[in-house]
């Protein structure tokens, strides 16, 4: 066939001067493609219907049916067929008349775009054979049975993954019958990590069940000293997920033809999950601000903002990273890409990769908020001073291969959706070689050093005389990357994978992988290039009460004199109200007061922070940082400690009715107590659950002190099988309020 149709309208378009034909960046346009395709001119008498001609093409497209099943994707509420590229799958072809091999000849057309090339991969014909090669476009006939014949057909473990138009073509002697457009034929090909020749194969089954078909994920949150999880739902086989995650692609203007390698997919969709660049899909906001949209913490999975945004082509508000992840893992997964969430905690923000941050101390010890520049979270629209790195942050591994790196840094990816950086003059990062990071190659693209520096930079604490000298007081090697974790396979529990991103600190690996690091380009002071000095007499240490929202609680601050000699030490306390991001909000707490330190004996002291000191500054994470210095007087030596603290917040109550039957009505019930000490207002529930129901919300208005609210929900289960409930509460006064229930939907 001709490969383009062109039009009067099409010829206007404007050229490069390097291309025949315009940029095909659309999986939904199409083109014309002309029934009967003339070898010239036609004589008098010419009947179509005296030759070949296909009556109806069956695709075997049910959920229950061969291709689903054996591909894999008999999850997705979808109608239309969906298979995965490298693996063979059938159709069934009906004909006017028998089939005849010696005299009848036809081929198949798969066509995407409104500019199929057959050189760009875009339009494919596939020639009828005897034998089917792996990974080869190719068909052959597996049965024939009366006018009807049925196909085997092979695509290529390369080819480009996305919505394909089906034609069958009969050669006769005067042209090229084909079948009418039929949308009803229309065939989805995704990636295939069952495929030993795709570039996403990976060889253990129970991990294939959970990073491409589990459809329910954990977000751990939280601090390193107070892991905390919640559900999201992936939703990545709900109904027009498939559709509106193709359309991101095109949203990038990612070319048809390279939608076959996932490392330019995940480059591209890095950038399009957040609305930096020319709108993408999610508007992020750290400020507790959430006027005319969604409070990032009310989301309880990626379903409702995919389909919002798909509709409204505008991006969603808001988000915060685990949103950012979890939108990007639904997208990965659902073309077929295996992907897991990570969290990073104490993730460092270094814009200069210089493994470094710095706190500058003034002459007393306290933070100087003039001079600690390195330490602002820089996002753009968010320019406050930050006292710590982030609580944690949240980021995508994609499984692939990298040939387009040296052997062994294929596997695990870290991509990252969340916009932090520009790399190549848009906010996103990755695919980047979590090998590569481990071992210091940070050459290798794409964006190596900035996650390089997310998982082990120092914290280097100065104190800046009168004199304007800079002394290093502490270095604190070990904080940043302190633990590195994701949802265990076919589980809800948690994996710690800190040593695959750095080795042990202080072992000989571990410096040898940061000597190639600097080799390659990113910096690192030395020690021995600074006055640093460390305090050997005097060890300080801090802990918190466990912290319940709404109460009370004690922190303790604790003085251990290794020497012989007395000490006194000026003591300074500074509580801070924080985003997740480290960022602070406001200063709720200042204390000090003066310790004498006995020799060789350990002294503590207890502080009350009371409830009406925070509540009203509370932000939805309820995340507090206490930064304590100490100076000791005869010595000038100054101490320095920082600590996260995490209060605890109430849970929803789930709770069904019954017995759940798929198909047959069921009642869930959600249940929430208010703790504080006053009404809530703007109280807000949301519930879903991925082959349950999909996302339903109720509002409240106002919620008093002690007092339960209860809201039972109707509804179908969809699919039989262990699945999941995932409710979540906002209101102007508190969120982070999650529950979560499984349930086991039985077989009518």
């Amino acid at each position: 066939m001709s490969e383009t149709t062109s039009t009067n309208e099409e010829n206007k378009l404007p050229l490069n001067g390097r291309r025949a034909i315009p940029p095909n960046y659309s999986n939904d346009e199409e083109n014309e493609v002309p029934e009967m395709e003339a070898f010239g001119l036609i004589p008098r008498g010419f009947n179509p219907r005296d030759y070949l001609r296909v009556v109806d093409i069956y695709m075997f497209k049910e959920p229950q049916e061969i291709n689903k099943q054996e591909h894999h994707t008999d999850k997705y509420y979808n109608p239309k067929l969906i298979v995965r590229r490298g693996q063979a799958f059938q159709i069934q072809i009906d004909f006017n008349r028998p089939y005849k091999p010696e005299t009848d000849q036809f081929w198949l057309e798969f066509l995407m775009g409104r500019y199929p090339q057959q050189n760009k991969g875009t339009y494919i014909p596939v020639v009828v054979g005897n034998v089917l090669k792996p990974g080869q476009w190719g068909a052959k006939i597996i049965h024939r049975e009366n006018n009807s014949i049925r196909l085997s057909i092979m695509s290529s473990a390369t080819c480009i993954i996305g919505k394909f138009r089906l034609y069958v073509a009969v050669l006769t002697p005067y042209g090229i019958l084909r079948t009418r457009r039929n949308s009803a034929t229309d065939t989805y090909i995704l990636f295939n990590p069952w495929c030993q020749l795709d570039a996403v194969y990976m060889d253990d089954e129970k991990e294939r069940q959970e990073y491409v078909l589990n459809d329910v994920g954990i977000v751990f949150h939280g601090n390193v000293e107070d892991v905390k999880s919640r559900s999201w739902s992936y939703g990545q086989f709900e109904e027009n997920i498939l559709d509106a995650c193709l359309f991101l692609m095109d949203k990038a203007e990612l070319e048809l033809s390279g939608r076959g390698n996932p490392i330019k997919i995940c480059r591209v969709a890095s950038a399009v999950i957040n609305s930096r660049d020319e709108d993408g899909v999610i508007a992020g906001s750290w400020n507790n601000s959430y006027d005319y949209g969604v409070a990032p913490s009310a989301w309880t999975g990626s379903v409702d903002i995919l389909l919002e945004y798909y509709s409204s082509k505008q991006p969603v508000r808001y988000g915060q990273c685990w949103v950012f992840a979890g939108v990007f893992n639904t997208f990965l997964r659902c073309l077929g890409i295996p992907a897991r969430l990570i969290t990073n905690y104490s993730s460092a923000h270094d814009n200069n990769a210089n493994l470094r941050l710095d706190f500058f101390l003034d002459d007393e010890g306290k933070v100087d908020t003039r001079l600690t520049k390195d330490s602002v979270w820089s996002l753009s629209w968010v320019l406050k001073m930050q006292v710590g790195p982030q609580n944690y942050h949240c980021w995508n591994e994609a499984w692939m291969t990298r040939p387009d790196l040296p052997v062994g840094f294929g596997g695990w990816q870290v991509v990252d959706g969340t916009p932090q950086e520009t790399s190549d003059g848009m906010y996103r990062c990755g695919p980047a070689s979590v090998q590569a990071i481990k071992h210091g190659h940070v050459c290798f693209q794409f964006d190596a050093p900035f996650v390089y520096a997310e998982v082990n930079s120092d914290i280097f604490y100065t104190r800046v005389e009168k004199n304007g000298a800079q002394v290093v007081e502490k270095i604190d090697t070990t904080r940043i990357g302190q633990l590195i974790v994701t949802k265990e396979v076919g589980g809800d529990g948690m994996v710690d994978i800190t040593e695959e991103y750095k080795f042990r600190e202080g072992s000989d690996e571990e410096r040898l992988a940061l000597e190639t690091a600097v080799m390659y380009g990113v910096k690192k002071q030395s020690v021995q290039d600074t006055t640093y000095q460390p305090q050997t007499d005097v060890d300080m240490d801090f802990q918190a009460q466990k912290a319940v929202l709404g109460n009370d609680f004690k922190v303790t601050i604790t003085f251990r004199n290794k020497s012989r000699n007395s000490y006194t030490a000026t003591t300074y306390l500074s509580g801070n109200i924080v985003f997740y991001t480290g960022v602070t909000k406001s200063e709720f707490k200042k204390h000090s007061f003066s310790a004498k330190l006995e020799p060789s004996s350990s002294s503590s002291f207890n502080i009350v922070i009371k409830s009406s000191e925070y509540m009203s500054e509370l932000l939805e994470q309820a995340s507090f940082h206490f930064f304590v210095t100490a100076r000791i007087n005869e010595t000038g030596k100054i101490l320095a400690v920082q600590k996260a603290v995490m209060l605890e917040i109430p849970t929803l109550r789930i709770k069904t009715k019954g017995e759940l039957v798929a198909g047959k009505e069921a009642s869930v019930i959600v249940e929430f107590t208010n703790p504080l000490k006053q009404t809530l207002e703007n109280v807000t529930l949301r519930l879903e659950g991925p082959g349950v129901l999909r996302t339903i919300k109720k509002e409240f208005g106002r919620t008093p002190m002690n007092s339960t609210l209860t809201w039972e929900v109707k509804f179908f289960p969809m699919r039989p099988g262990l699945r999941k409930l995932i409710a979540s509460l906002n209101s102007n006064a508190l969120r982070h309020v999650y529950g979560e229930l499984n349930v086991q939907i039985q077989k009518p």
